[in-house]
């Protein structure tokens, strides 16, 4: 590694704020607990695993003993219905609606050694590069001409990407305004970041300029594992990586997301995990992960590991740890990621998903720049799922599947602790019906395909037939509102929520 990466590494790392979070100089990960819980909970019986399924039925979240009870289940009966029920319980927190997204890859520049990942700093195949101010804007409008309302931008860890990059690289995306087939205006309401861990001062940064959600993976949780796949650089810190969420949360970032790469070690592991971020999170701030994502390992340029996991998930145990994680932590948003391909991806939102990206593009400069086949084969990592926007929102709609572009919530101050106390009691879903409505009829005029627009307004009419069949709006008199919204939109106004 160069001298300017090695002093950036050292000046990035604060000690003193990995050793506050620490408990007599122990992290929240205790694996031999871990693997002790994963063992006592061994045989659950049936009317265990219906009494646990019922309590996330009352979205409650499960003890860590109650999540290692249902991954040890195996019996055909109980994992349908612990499928059926995760998809009623994000139904119960999240209705119908299914959020999107789209990822914007700002760098390819990187000073980690992950053995994983085709941005390492050891592959010399890699075309090195970070977005210009002007390229970053092109990248936007590209994006925002799809409909996309809502973007995750995504920086490697590199001195040249750093807080103050991009800090600069959301305040540009925010100005960006593209105008659509019918001369409406469209733009990224909001802006979720995926990021190296920070310090507080430059996490602040980030708040300043109106970030969304912050998004740091741990990729594992199993601490010799981390340190194999992780031989060098920033990320190879594994204490600074854990505590980078809640380094976040004191720096007044209200949402914060956590997630494990699927394929470096066991999976049941990685679920608990998983759930040992979530507790610590609600231990100290009283609130837990805005969002939990799982990708699972797929093939990345010039690595070998990426190809040749002993870990590997299988698609059948995939669905099975999504459904867990819904059933565990039953109002917290589940993303499922191109990196699948669309057949799982449509298998897996059945048991509990609330986030899709589609139109997704993860080569620097890709979504304005038309990419050869080596250049693709030379990204991150492989995509699976390469439909179009307009293809998923179509394909969900045909499925009874409202699309939202819903940001209101967060520009409403429905966020950190307010949002989790008004999903736990299944408010803001209702809240999140009437705004997913509002967002997918400026879709349907604005974006949709002729095909995606008719099989939309059969939907959206049966989503409207249904809200105003529901006491909860006439009574807190919000029918009034999204019927004139609704109106209002139709004949042309733009981003009005509730």
């Amino acid at each position: 590694m160069n001298t300017e990466s090695t002093k950036w590494i050292d000046q990035v790392i604060k000690q003193d704020e990995i050793d506050k979070y620490l408990k007599d100089g122990k992290d929240f990960i205790d694996e031999d607990e871990i693997v002790s819980k994963l063992a006592t909970n061994q045989n659950p019986s049936k009317e265990h695993i219906r009494s646990i399924i019922q309590k996330s039925l009352n979205i409650e979240r499960l003890s860590l003993d109650e999540t290692a009870a249902l991954l040890n289940v195996d019996d055909p009966e109980l994992l349908k219905e612990m499928y059926e029920a995760a998809g009623e319980v994000k139904r119960l927190a999240y209705d119908n609606r299914i959020v999107f997204f789209a990822p914007l890859y700002c760098g390819s520049l990187c000073v980690n050694s992950c053995k994983y990942c085709g941005f390492r700093k050891e592959n010399h195949e890699q075309v090195r590069k970070f977005l210009t101010k002007d390229e970053v804007i092109k990248e936007t409008e590209c994006v925002i001409a799809e409909g996309h309302k809502r973007m995750i931008v995504v920086y490697g860890e590199h001195p040249k990407t750093d807080a103050d990059y991009i800090a600069d690289s959301i305040k540009e995306i925010y100005k960006v305004r593209v105008k659509n087939q019918n001369g409406k205006e469209g733009n990224i309401r909001r802006v979720n970041v995926n990021a190296a861990p920070m310090s507080i001062d430059d996490l602040k940064k980030l708040k300043a300029v109106g970030i969304g959600t912050y998004q740091v993976f741990q990729e594992t949780y199993h601490k010799a594992t981390y340190k194999n796949v992780h031989p060098a650089g920033l990320k190879a810190n594994y204490k600074w990586r854990l505590y980078a969420l809640h380094r976040a949360m004191d720096a007044g970032i209200d949402d914060v997301a956590i997630g494990a790469l699927f394929g470096l070690y066991d999976w049941k592991f990685e679920v608990m995990g998983l759930m040992y971020h979530t507790a610590s999170l609600e231990q100290t701030y009283g609130i837990g992960p805005h969002s939990i994502s799982f990708p699972r390992l797929t093939v990345a340029s010039n690595s070998e590991l990426s190809q040749n996991s002993k870990y590997e998930v299988s698609d059948a145990d995939f669905k099975k740890l999504v459904a867990i994680l819904r059933l565990s932590v039953p109002y917290t948003g589940l993303i499922i990621t191109a990196r699948e391909k669309p057949e799982i991806r449509n298998d897996v939102l059945n048991v509990g998903c609330t986030q899709l990206d589609a139109s997704t593009k993860i080569g620097i400069g890709a979504y304005s720049e038309k990419k050869t086949k080596q250049e693709l084969e030379k990204e991150q990592f492989a995509i699976g799922d390469t439909r179009s926007l307009d293809e998923v929102v179509k394909y969900l709609a045909s499925i009874g599947k409202i699309t939202s572009f819903c940001t209101a919530g967060y520009r409403c101050g429905r966020t950190g602790d307010t949002i989790m106390c008004l999903l736990n009691s299944g408010t803001e879903g209702k809240f999140c019906k009437l705004n997913a409505v509002l967002t997918f009829r400026e879709y349907l005029d604005d974006y949709a395909s002729p095909e995606t627009k008719a099989i939309g307004e059969k939907l959206i009419k049966e989503e409207l037939d249904a809200i105003s069949k529901t006491s909860y709006y006439k009574e807190s008199k919000l029918l009034d509102v999204v019927n004139d919204y609704y109106k209002k939109i139709s004949e042309g106004e733009r981003d009005l929520f509730i």
